[in-house]
């Protein structure tokens, strides 16, 4: 399989591999990627009848589509409060809005598919490591007012008794948000696609784009896809083949681990399946798998690009400084991927020029945007509405180039310092 080596690749549940495209394809719309956003938006399209081809480099859900923790839940890596700041209360709740939905769309789409091998499993605690029960409360009756949402305010006593760690203070427990097998989850869609006549060609990268003329050309190394709207999904992986869309992006690595089978061990530091995370900005998050046998353990973002030396290492010290009892666990697999972030730190979701698409940037909360996203390019494209609009407000802003990844790192560090620095005064 063309997988790097992970839990979700060791647990596929469908390894068939798809041609590469060869010759000349027509269709109504050319995706370019197929992870979450490429996908939900193809299904979508062949719901509402259009033919679609859809493009990858690689495999279907190869990238960080495929590759990460697995959490769908409400939101944007931009927070709400910032939302508001920037564009106001009202707009910023049509697109939190949003956010919810796109979380209801896979719950509805692993429900109405029966994906099974999803493993769905509901429930996301958000935890803090300083004291400070009244921001959680107030978040809590926020979702609740602007939104309707539920989340559960937690203690200290019940989070210690729950998630075993003098580190942990208070939590907000969403219970409609859950956690899954993103690769399954992925495949499964495609299948989905091409059941209702949709095409996915696979190690088919687009090397060329003709995009000026109302038929849209776009070359593999072996063929090419006429259509007549082209979107572009590639995410953390975007190419130079439209520059514009490469020097918004600012792709972002962030790491992952899975444990050898301790079902015992972990018990004595995570009693609950809810999956967890903190409020750092490079949160650790995890979560129990594999019927609670196993932890798979995610954390840390660089903007480098290459894997670091003793990965597994540098995981699983995050495990055993969080949870001592777990030291000397085992770890049978880490892995890195690609996050897609803009420098504003929400979804760029919008129309590059006449009929030419783009959905990327979703900033490590892609499960529900990818989602949402993909609905409204496909609305767009189909007249259905324009929610799409929605999302102007944050556009293709340039990254920076070097100078900005170095940027975003240097802020990463002084957030770093900053968790550091509140933790040590919380004791």
């Amino acid at each position: 399989m063309p997988y790097i080596d992970s839990y979700y690749s060791r647990t596929l549940a469908d390894p068939r591999e798809r041609a590469a495209l060869a010759g000349i394809e027509t269709a109504d719309v050319c995706i370019i990627g197929a992870g979450l956003a490429g996908l939900t938006t193809a299904l979508e399209l062949v719901r509402a009848g259009r033919s679609v081809v859809l493009l990858e480099a690689e495999a279907v859900g190869w990238g960080a589509s495929g590759r990460n923790g697995g959490f769908v839940s409400p939101g944007y890596s931009r927070g709400l409060s910032s939302l508001e700041a920037a564009i106001g209360e009202e707009p910023a709740r049509k697109l939190y809005g949003l956010s919810i939905e796109g979380m209801d769309i896979v719950a509805e789409n692993i429900r109405a598919l029966g994906i099974t091998d999803a493993q769905r499993v509901d429930g996301i605690l958000r935890v803090i490591r300083y004291n400070d029960p009244g921001s959680l409360q107030r978040m809590r009756n926020k979702a609740w007012d602007r939104h309707n949402y539920r989340l559960d305010f937690w203690d200290t006593d019940k989070v210690r008794e729950t998630l075993v760690s003098k580190k942990y203070r208070q939590a907000l427990l969403d219970p409609q948000a859950f956690h899954i097998h993103p690769l399954n989850y992925a495949r499964a869609l495609a299948a989905a696609i091409e059941a209702a006549g949709g095409r996915i060609f696979e190690h088919s990268r687009a090397v060329s784009a003709e995009l000026d003329q109302p038929e849209k050309i776009i070359r593999t190394a072996a063929g090419e896809v006429r259509a007549e709207h082209v979107v572009f999904t590639g995410g953390g992986y975007t190419d130079r083949l439209v520059p514009r869309l490469r020097d918004s992006q600012l792709p972002i690595a962030t790491y992952v681990l899975i444990t050898e089978p301790a079902p015992e061990r972990l018990a004595t530091a995570i009693r609950t399946r809810a999956a967890a995370l903190d409020d750092r900005r490079a949160s650790d998050y995890y979560r129990l798998v594999d019927d609670g046998r196993r932890l798979l353990w995610g954390g840390r973002i660089t903007t480098r690009t290459s894997e670091p030396r003793r990965l597994a290492e540098m995981l699983r010290r995050s495990i055993t400084d969080t949870y001592p009892q777990l030291d000397g666990i085992k770890v049978e697999a880490a892995w890195t991927g690609l996050m897609s972030y803009a420098r504003h730190l929400m979804p760029q979701i919008g129309q590059l020029q006449p009929n030419v698409w783009h959905c990327l940037g979703f900033g490590g909360h892609g499960l529900n945007t990818t989602a949402i996203g993909g609905r409204v390019v496909a609305e767009a494209i189909t007249g259905q509405s324009d929610r799409v609009r929605l999302f102007e407000p944050f556009g293709l802003v340039w990254n920076g180039g070097p100078a900005g990844r170095a940027a975003v790192q240097l802020t990463y560090w002084r957030y770093q310092a900053l968790d550091w620095l509140r933790e040590a005064r919380a004791g």
